[in-house]
């Protein structure tokens, strides 16, 4: 098999508690949970388009996009990075009908065990992708907001009592130190009863979601592989966590090549 194109983050799913992964390169989207234990080329053929405007650019921006788009575009506002930094109520959002869409929607607030304990943020209607985009073995939602500066509000309470970080070194070779979510969950809400009267945020009683991934093989030393410095890269794919290909040379994050133009080849 051999396909070109560009790509975007992988697409992602949660079917009976295992993690399934779709590449999107061009038009086409590849199984890539049945690429495991097979050797596979990937090579960066020298362009950038943005994934907004197509113009060719030298440098992907947050995920894709040009230097003009990036510096434009709500989407990439520091407020999607920092949601309780919403600027839509003064008027002065960047793009005010995309922001309606996306930061007025029902929000959840969820504990992740990734390497350590974790709080998080995500769209109602994507909690599953959310957590397997950060490799989280498992995961409880623990409250629903209306909108993401509500959620990001609740956030920075929780960040005084948990991080909001992953240590990704330790979440590829699956170093995990796994806390109880339900006692921990019971445990901060109670810390922060004043903001959650303030947004009205409901207490979800949701069970754990364990998340298995596709993985043969997890690396004890991490390798970063970068498009920029190795144009062509050529590995066994022995799993598949986070946004990493993790293969037998290295792992690579395929977000972090988003609108890259690859041909790949098995």
């Amino acid at each position: 098999m051999q396909l070109s194109g560009h790509v975007q983050a992988m697409n992602t799913s949660l079917v009976d508690g295992d993690a399934y992964y779709q590449l999107p390169i061009g038009e086409e989207k590849i199984d890539m949970n049945a690429l495991l234990g097979q050797r596979i080329e990937l090579k960066y053929n020298d362009a950038i388009n943005c994934a907004n405007c197509g113009r060719k650019t030298k440098k992907s921006w947050q995920g894709g996009y040009c230097y003009p788009c990036f510096i434009s575009l709500a989407r990439c506002d520091m407020c999607i990075m920092k949601p309780e930094e919403c600027h839509f109520h003064l008027g002065t959002c960047r793009e005010p009908e995309w922001g309606l869409g996306y930061c007025f929607q029902p929000t959840v607030v969820y504990l992740a065990n990734t390497a350590k304990v974790k709080v998080g943020i995500t769209n109602k209607e994507r909690t599953h992708n959310r957590w397997i985009e950060q490799g989280a073995v498992s995961a409880l939602p623990i409250l629903e907001v209306k909108s993401r500066r509500d959620s990001g509000t609740i956030e920075v309470a929780l960040k005084s009592y948990i991080a909001d970080r992953t240590n990704w070194r330790n979440m590829l070779k699956n170093e995990v130190e796994l806390s109880d979510l339900p006692f921990l969950k019971a445990s901060l809400l109670s810390e922060i009863s004043d903001e959650i009267d303030e947004t009205g945020a409901i207490r979800l009683h949701d069970d754990v979601v364990n998340i298995n991934y596709p993985v043969l093989k997890y690396p004890t030393k991490v390798v970063s592989l970068n498009f920029d410095k190795t144009p062509s890269i050529s590995g066994v794919l022995e799993g598949i966590k986070g946004q990493y290909l993790l293969l037998d040379i290295g792992v690579l994050n395929i977000r972090k090549f988003s609108s890259y133009h690859l041909t790949l080849s098995t």
